[in-house]
């Protein structure tokens, strides 16, 4: 068992933090955006990078977008491809004037792999023979089991849990809540682990869990939780806790 009697379980965020995508859509799309003329430089890919993670978060951008674009996925993308390039640094009107290339471009070569970075399949074992029980609680709409399971990765889990499930999405502490139930654990004794400060940190404090946010790239320097850089680090955080 593991040693933190405090701590019995850890919940994971799914995308970003025990899945990546390689490349990154802000990569392909940044790097296309550069060569339409647009100046970008380091502090603009990081603005546009925590932009997307805000955006991302339930944001009432998001919202209003996926009410007005309703069945539209063109039309949404395209208007996702203008804020993102105005986050970027590029003007209203530039923006609005590149951005259906941007997203057809996106649309048409943005091919990314889906995989597990080897810090986490080093540490998933780890914990579960530490005796943590593990969960994973993700923003998607529907159920992911076949991801999981594709990766190899049910075999760490007691459970998984949409958002779109329960139709409360992160930050609402509603989820977290629902997560608790099914893990059947208080949140005094659960860790969230994710790699979006918007949503999964402000999501698990309201809900009482304790954060630890997963940032390998420095998005967010100035975050007020405990941070890893690796999944290597997580073990010997969640002991200090």
């Amino acid at each position: 068992m593991n040693s933190n009697h405090s701590i019995k379980a850890i919940f994971f965020d799914l995308d970003g933090t025990l899945r990546h995508s390689v490349p990154t859509g802000g990569d392909v799309s940044t790097d296309y955006v550069v060569g339409l003329g647009l100046r970008v430089n380091a502090e603009d890919r990081l603005r546009a990078a925590r932009w997307e993670h805000l955006y991302w978060a339930n944001s009432v951008d998001l919202r209003d977008d996926l009410l007005a674009h309703s069945g539209e996925t063109e039309n949404f993308w395209i208007e996702y491809s203008r804020r993102r390039l105005i986050a970027l640094g590029a003007s209203p009107g530039w923006a609005l004037e590149y951005a259906p290339k941007v997203s057809a471009h996106m649309g048409e070569m943005y091919k990314p792999e889906s995989i597990v970075p080897d810090d986490v399949r080093r540490a998933l074992p780890e914990l579960r023979d530490a005796g943590y029980l593990m969960g994973v609680l993700s923003n998607r709409d529907k159920p992911y089991h076949e991801i999981l399971a594709s990766h190899g990765l049910n075999e760490f889990f007691h459970f998984s849990l949409a958002a779109g499930e329960v139709d409360i999405y992160k930050p609402d502490p509603g989820v977290f809540v629902h997560a608790l139930k099914r893990a059947n654990m208080t949140a005094r004794e659960t860790v969230y682990v994710g790699d979006n400060y918007f949503a999964d940190v402000v999501g698990a404090r309201r809900a009482g869990l304790r954060p630890v946010l997963y940032d390998p790239n420095g998005i967010f320097p100035e975050a007020d939780c405990a941070t890893i850089k690796s999944f290597d680090e997580l073990k010997s955080v969640l002991e200090a806790l």
